[in-house]
């Protein structure tokens, strides 16, 4: 929050609230004669805005050369300008090195993207050999140790680049940096890389930290998925538990507390487990609890739930994110008049949101149904009960405003609460979830599609497009008994 002193007032104000684009204006009320009036700016929350320390540890070997070091500054460029950097936000430091590393860039040196990118641009070419586990420990021994924002509550992360096998051990540097807390990614360029040793530095799950890219041109075609991945780091502390991996995201009805706020009721298979929720039960809570850095820029929505009655011809809010004044931000709405699904998210529109529109009548049948969207940042993707529906773009989003409130089940501008049945609301900050999620709790459903992207357990960059597919692998028979804990 930022704020700047404004006028002197002699009367009692209220709070009141504006919003410019990515900014709200937040007037702080006076309650004495002659009180000074503050207007407090506050930004939208988002991958921009959360807090982290981020160390680039670059290989400055010969086999790199000069003409692929310079990819790799315009790449590291590309990358930070995603986040906003200060004390308060994102802090970059990079490394360099062959047979020693090099500070290049202290951590935290820079307040903002224009010196971060002059700094980078500046950095010259060392030449040498390859010895990565002393880079790794002088990251986490000089940078991340002498930070001055400590290893707590703060994301810290390091991202590796080299295109060869190193000449020293990195297992010992890369377990040690883990221990203090540092996140580590691993980037091979080339052939010349060993898929082992990648997975030695890497964090597990190795299809989450682990990239192999083909040559340093390449390495701009992971531009937006370093983005993301960095991002969910930030934004997205919490994990749920999904089969033998947890991920990443928000499991909504826990921390809305439905287990004590509703009656438990069966779900959509026999023994399994959902919520009934009344008109008389609230379901709200601030936003600055359930998502306290906002959320990642692409994401997978997914809510298994029943609805009846009168309320399959009335619209309302299954989702929704409200600013301080009630406005919405983002929202995943059904319309039972016209049979459609709405999704609102956030933008640089002079109404602060778009909304696309799905037509979709299975939806509204009073039967169960899995209702999932992939949203990307240029697009969104509906599915119901795994059928992929329609796929439907966005302008770019951005962060959301945290000050307000979170509610499920609600009608359209009204406070009042929607009596449906609801098994599971869940958003996984990693949007290829959307390539392992399926629709199994309904019944009759077959999900065995086979996957046509990241079959092994790294990214393999090898491909002529990058994106978020949308076929899995998976047998609804043999795995129920998930549903049913």
């Amino acid at each position: 929050m930022h704020g700047f002193l404004l006028s002197c007032l002699s009367h009692t104000f209220l709070t009141k609230l504006y919003q410019v684009n990515t900014f709200e204006l937040d007037v702080v009320y006076c309650h004495r004669r002659c009180t000074l009036l503050m207007i407090c700016f506050l930004s939208a929350s988002g991958c921009r805005t959360a807090p982290c320390d981020l160390v680039f540890i670059l290989d400055g070997s010969w086999s790199v050369e000069d003409v692929n070091f310079e990819l790799v500054k315009r790449w590291l460029v590309n990358i930070t300008t995603s986040f906003n950097i200060g004390q308060k936000f994102t802090q970059v430091g990079v490394v360099q090195y062959s047979d020693d590393p090099v500070l290049e860039i202290p951590l935290g040196k820079y307040a903002s993207n224009k010196d971060l990118i002059k700094a980078m641009e500046s950095i010259e070419y060392m030449g040498g050999n390859t010895r990565t586990g002393a880079a790794i420990k002088f990251a986490t021994d000089k940078l991340f140790g002498l930070s001055e924002r400590g290893p707590h509550g703060i994301s810290r992360i390091a991202v590796v680049l080299t295109d060869g096998k190193s000449q020293d051990e990195v297992l010992k540097a890369a377990e040690a940096a883990r221990k203090k807390g540092v996140i580590l990614f691993a980037i091979g360029v080339g052939s010349e890389t060993e898929a082992a040793e990648l997975r030695y530095i890497a964090n597990k799950p190795y299809s989450t930290y682990v990239f192999s890219v083909e040559d340093y041109k390449a390495i701009s075609r992971i531009i937006q998925v370093i983005r993301q991945k960095l991002c969910e780091e930030t934004v997205c502390p919490a994990r749920i538990p999904i089969d033998s991996r947890d991920e990443k995201g928000f499991d909504i009805l826990f921390h809305l507390n439905l287990a004590k706020k509703t009656k438990k009721t069966q779900g959509a298979f026999y023994g399994s487990r959902a919520y009934e929720v009344t008109s008389r039960v609230d379901l709200s809570e601030a936003t600055r609890t359930l998502f306290p850095d906002g959320l990642p820029p692409s994401y997978v929505f997914v809510a298994t739930l029943r609805y009846k009655g009168s309320v399959m011809i009335e619209e309302w809010d299954l989702w929704r994110i409200q600013t301080r004044d009630g406005k919405p931000q983002m929202a995943v709405t059904l319309n039972g008049l016209d049979n459609t699904v709405k999704f609102t998210t956030s933008s640089n529109a002079p109404s602060g949101t778009q909304t696309v529109v799905f037509s979709q009548q299975t939806l509204f049948d009073e039967k169960w149904h899995q209702l999932r969207l992939l949203v990307t940042e240029e697009d969104v993707t509906l599915y119901v009960d795994d059928l992929e529906i329609e796929t439907l773009s966005l302008e770019p989003p951005v962060g959301i405003f945290i000050n307000g409130k979170t509610q499920i089940g609600k009608y359209v501008n009204k406070e009042t609460t929607v009596p449906f049945e609801i098994q599971k609301l869940r958003i996984y900050c990693d949007p290829e979830q959307n390539n392992r999620e399926t629709a199994c709790e309904i019944p009759g459903v077959v999900s065995n599609k086979s996957p046509t992207y990241f079959q092994t357990d790294s990214h393999n960059i090898n491909l002529p497009t990058l994106g978020y597919q949308t076929s899995r692998a998976y047998s609804c028979s043999s795995s129920l008994v998930k549903y049913l804990l």
